[in-house]
């Protein structure tokens, strides 16, 4: 069962391919990166002009536009009343290819067990682990949360670690690479689970300082500034100069059609000399790619720090479960060279296992990630949605929420291939000031940069996941609390809402809701 168009690791033979019929744009070294796929029919000009007609922002509110009711093209789902609303396939999935998305959702909700077990196909957790599969954390499919007091864990959230650090290699390769170094005990990320006989990491502890802002229309919204402590810690202290950065685990769904946006178009996006004057400054993040040994546009995470789906997968396996794959091959996750108890564990590689999954089981992975459907528009020809998105637009959220792209034609992949999709993100970084900063790089994103996250399905939180925590760190508990996080690049942006009317900032919250 290995999924057309996965077949890797690719050699660096291979990656002149990835650049056919890919024009280089005008600008740094790295404004020609190819795009994750081997088999692109390249647009002819007259295909690139219709495609600039039908993604132009629009000027007309009064209705909705065309096709803009299936953020996801042909793929888009139909919505279902239950938390299941981002389980499904894609729609256009076709019927030879439902059982490859059925064994992969199998494989993203199995239960890892402690080496060695009975259950040789399953076992390898850990030693040190943040969770015992991938729906532990993307619940449902949906979006993470940070603890609710103190009988609740941080399953769904953890905390990445790195110090300050020369990696001369990388900086030769990425122009503007900001390098750093795993933390010498406790490496890239702090893991709060442990198998048997091995001492957990640390405890995720958070607390709160409220801050009230008070809006136009006298309307008061309390904000959370969170304070994170990577409490009782089991291998003694982190390094001085480490840096701490929250993550809550993003949604998953769309994930294969953000991967088939050209790179050149998010390139084309880019304006980070704010050369137009608007005060938004998008720039690339650059990554280096173990699967095609080049530096590639960053599009996953929160800080665009994985090129493609695969790669995230893999590296969610090794840093979040503590098993080894073929891109990953450590046997004991992420666990570090001060870390010998873990290192010398039995792990889950024997018994003729090379690998704790292998390249197959992890192909099946990624297609069933890739393939998450987006669910349809609602009420999108509401009025009260309508002037939402005339707020939406004036206000200029769409400088960086851009609202659609059309994908690449792929050859072996024809569920993303040619779709118009509105996610509503550019795929770039912006810098959010520093209320939202976590002060740690990553690549070439700096402290106070994140990568834009689309809103597609964003009205269906509180339905697939059952809370409304939103940002990186779940610290707003609504829509209205997200908006007023935004700083920096969006400082505009964000002011315009606390000086809307009442009936224009509802809204805006309905248009978003119908996304």
């Amino acid at each position: 069962m290995m999924r057309r168009g996965l077949k890797w690791p690719v050699s660096a033979a291979f990656c002149g391919v990835l650049m056919a019929g890919i024009a280089a744009a005008e600008g740094p070294p790295w404004a020609g990166l190819g795009d994750p796929h081997l088999n692109v029919v390249p647009r002819t000009p007259a295909e690139a002009a219709r495609i600039a007609k039908v993604t132009a922002l629009t000027a007309d509110f009064s209705r909705p536009q065309k096709f803009e009711e299936r953020p996801a093209g042909a793929a888009t789902v139909r919505v279902v009343p239950t938390a299941d609303a981002f389980s499904k396939p894609s729609a256009n999935i076709r019927f030879e290819d439902e059982l490859d998305f059925k064994v992969g959702n199998g494989l993203f909700r199995k239960l890892w067990v402690s080496a060695p077990a009975s259950t040789l196909a399953s076992d390898g957790l850990g030693p040190l682990f943040n969770a015992r599969s991938c729906q532990r954390c993307h619940i449902k499919d949906g979006r993470g949360h940070p603890p609710e007091g103190p009988e609740d864990n941080a399953i769904s959230m953890f905390l990445r670690v790195s110090i300050p650090g020369a990696d001369a290699g990388l900086m030769r390769e990425i122009e503007g690479y900001i390098a750093t170094l795993p933390d010498p005990t406790y490496g890239t990320q702090l893991q709060d689970f442990a198998v048997q006989g091995h001492v957990s990491e640390y405890r995720l502890a958070i607390s709160y300082e409220e801050e009230v802002v008070t809006l136009a229309d006298g309307v008061k919204v309390t904000l959370r500034h969170p304070r994170y402590e990577a409490a009782d810690l089991g291998y003694g202290p982190l390094h001085p100069a480490a840096m701490l950065s929250p993550r809550v685990a993003p949604q998953m769904i769309g994930l294969g059609l953000l991967e088939a946006i050209p790179a050149q178009d998010i390139l084309a996006g880019a304006d980070p000399d704010d050369a137009d004057g608007d005060g938004i400054s998008g720039r690339a993040n650059v990554v280096w790619s173990v699967v095609h040994d080049q530096p590639m546009l960053g599009r996953f995470g929160l800080k665009a720090g994985a090129p493609t789906v695969l790669e995230q997968s893999a590296g969610a396996f090794a840093g979040d479960i503590g098993i080894s794959s073929p891109l990953f091959p450590a046997a004991a996750g992420a666990c570090t060279a001060a870390q010998s108890a873990c290192r010398n564990a039995i792990h889950g590689d024997g018994d003729d296992r090379l690998f704790e999954i292998d390249a197959e089981g992890l192909d099946l992975v990624t297609f069933y990630s890739r393939n998450l459907g987006v669910p349809a528009r609602r009420n999108l020809d509401d009025p009260a949605v309508l002037r939402g998105k005339q707020v939406f637009y004036e206000t200029n959220c769409t400088a960086c929420h851009r609202p659609s792209f059309v994908t690449h034609r792929l050859v072996d992949q024809p569920e993303q291939s040619f779709q118009l999709i509105w996610p509503y993100t550019d795929m770039l970084l912006h810098d959010m000031g520093p209320g939202l900063a976590d002060n740690r790089p990553e690549a070439r994103a700096t402290g106070q940069e994140w990568r834009t996250p689309p809103l597609w399905g964003i009205g269906l939180t509180q339905q697939v996941s059952g809370h409304t925590y939103f940002l990186h760190d779940g610290r707003a508990r609504s829509l209205l609390e997200a908006v007023l996080w935004h700083g920096g690049e969006a400082q505009a942006q964000r002011d315009a809402v606390v000086g809307m009317t009442t009936a224009d900032r509802d809204a805006l919250i309905a248009f978003l809701e119908s996304l």
